[in-house]
């Protein structure tokens, strides 16, 4: 048995940043801190109507201070002393503009209220244009710079909102020296960079979304961009050619930090990744088994061995990557804009009415609005999920398309909106919630067979995430319609669990991050089974879902 040391596992979600201090040994979390972003939470720099979602910087900072020393008080001075890494994963395309200093512009002082200078979220899909015109641009190089994204370039990815956002605002354009991904700025921040050239770029990111590549030996070249719009002139070369893998150190902690939380300057800082990707190591991914991270949206993961996928490309994909999520491995990646989120605006809605009518309500004091009001939010998804629970599928029911934010695969295409069909005086809302999960599984489903129609199996589904945890209508609902059983992951923090394995690896507790899951891991406590006659049934809604599906994309510029 080899001595228990301790590592800290950050995980930045779009709402919260979440640490844990886990054991080396079997994976238990010692010690958790979560920090909501207040900034966020106050809905400042963002804008529903035009799709503008940006997250300030000190957002980040402070929640890294705070969760950490949390973790490192909660922990007790005997653990807090043995803790020897930090690991850490982001949402993603989140990046920023920094100066040559690799500085936030949003932390200086005369961009400190400038959204244009701050994290442009993952959601954010305010690059619209920009990501059109990437794809057309694509087509005119021998060499198809594309090929590694699925062939189609996203709004939601890094190049597409540099190019927006250098448009759209001069002052940020000059301040702006290179494009920096949320998860690769924060081990960079640990570690006390003071030159963007010291900051290491993770594969993942720069693999998923900013079309760097082993077979490009790096970028696409500056004429590629530089040619799309002279103001991105240079940028490649402030990227640098190299990128890393989460298994390698970034460096160590800088006196700065170490002094803030009250660990030693020796800690390792791992190199960062995205959430879903570390999520997927967290839940004990296996080659060809989707690991499937349900939040807000989804992304979905999977691992092939690279001798045997060979020169496979999956079309219409968020990307294929070497290393992205277990080093060694090809990873893939594809997901949902909308899941989480879709239960959420259909709740909101509902809701928006009669918390103002409670609001006015001369009724009752405010202090029992704000219970009743807070009771009702808690209350809704769970009382629509029992209801709908009850129903039985059948071929006629309303269907829906779940392209509330666009589609992120497979095919992304992000100027598509949803729609729920058959409509009649008897639909009520638990029927509208049924067809809206039912829409985000055959989303789901599509994936798969994308997957499996390019050439590459789909052996099992594996669920993580809030909603896999704590969503057990949706959950069947999906087994149903995959008609394959689920597997839900014991832990309910994987993304920072896997960011724990990963800094495991990176400082040496571990040869490799297998190692580190195998020893970590958690386990599975939950497998859902699809019911064979409701199978039957999706089996024909699915043909109408993608029916209305492609009815709703041939004609979306004449709607």
């Amino acid at each position: 048995m080899r001595k228990d040391s301790y590592v800290l596992g950050v995980d930045y979600g779009t709402d919260s940043v979440r640490t844990v201090v886990v054991n080396t040994n079997n994976g238990d979390t010692v010690a958790s801190a979560v920090f909501y972003y207040p900034r966020w939470k106050q809905g400042l720099y963002c804008n529903d109507e035009e799709n503008r979602f940006r997250q300030h910087p000190l957002d980040y900072v402070e929640g890294l201070e705070q969760t950490i020393t949390a973790c490192v008080k909660q922990a007790g001075p005997d653990i807090a002393a043995k803790i020897c890494a930090i690991g850490v994963d982001t949402t993603g395309s989140s990046p920023v503009a920094v100066n040559e200093a690799g500085t936030p512009l949003a932390l200086l002082s005369e961009f400190s209220e400038n959204p244009n200078a701050m994290f442009v979220l993952w959601k954010d899909h305010t690059s619209l244009p920009e990501a059109a015109q990437i794809n057309e641009h694509a087509k005119k190089f021998d060499v198809n710079y594309l090929q590694y994204v699925g062939g189609i370039y996203s709004s939601e990815w890094f190049w597409a909102k540099l190019l927006h956002v250098l448009r759209e605002d001069e002052a940020v354009r000059k301040a702006c020296y290179s494009w920096v991904e949320h998860c690769d700025w924060i081990p960079f921040l640990l570690t006390g960079g003071t030159h963007i050239s010291q900051l290491k770029r993770s594969v993942c990111a720069a693999g998923h979304k900013g079309l760097w590549a082993e077979a490009f030996n790096g970028y696409p070249p500056d004429p590629f961009f530089s040619s799309l719009d002279p103001l991105l002139k240079g940028y490649v070369d402030t990227l640098g050619k190299d990128t890393y893998t989460s298994d390698q150190p970034a460096g160590t902690l800088s006196k700065e930090w170490a002094a803030k939380l009250g660990l030693p300057e020796t800690v390792v800082v791992a190199v960062g990744a995205f959430d879903a990707h570390m999520g997927a190591v967290g839940g004990q991914i296996e080659p060809y088994y989707l690991s499937r991270v349900m939040g807000t949206s989804t992304c979905d993961i999977l691992v092939a061995p690279t001798e045997e996928l060979g020169g496979t490309l999956v079309k219409g994909i968020c990307g294929q990557v070497n290393g992205s999520v277990i080093p060694g491995m090809i990873g893939l990646e594809a997901g949902q804009s909308a899941f989480g989120d879709t239960y959420a605006w259909f709740k909101n809605m509902l809701l928006q009415p009669v918390k103002e009518l409670i609001g006015a309500s001369s009724l009752i004091d405010e202090e029992t609005k704000t219970k009743l009001a807070d009771e009702l939010s808690e209350k809704l998804l769970p009382q629509l999920s029992a209801k709908a629970a009850l129903l039985y599928p059948d071929e006629k029911d309303e269907i829906a398309i779940d392209w509330l934010n666009g589609r992120r695969t497979p095919d992304a295409n992000q100027f598509l909106k949803s729609s729920i069909n058959g409509l009649s005086l008897s639909t009520d809302a638990v029927k509208i919630f049924r067809s809206l999960v039912e829409a985000t599984c055959f989303g789901a489903r599509m994936i798969i067979d994308r997957f499996e129609q390019e050439g590459v199996p789909v052996k099992g589904v594996i669920g993580l995430g809030g909603v896999a945890k704590r969503a057990p209508y949706v959950m069947q609902v999906l087994s149903n319609v995959l008609n394959r059983p689920i597997r839900i992951h014991k832990s309910e923090q994987t993304c920072a669990l896997g960011a724990a394995m990963f800094a495991a690896t990176a400082a040496g507790v571990y040869k490799k991050t297998e190692d580190a899951m195998l020893h970590m891991g958690q386990g599975f406590d939950t497998i859902y089974e699809a019911d064979a006659a409701k199978a039957a049934i999706y089996d024909l809604r699915y043909a109408q879902y993608k029916k209305q599906g492609a009815f709703i994309e041939q004609n979306s510029n004449k709607l």
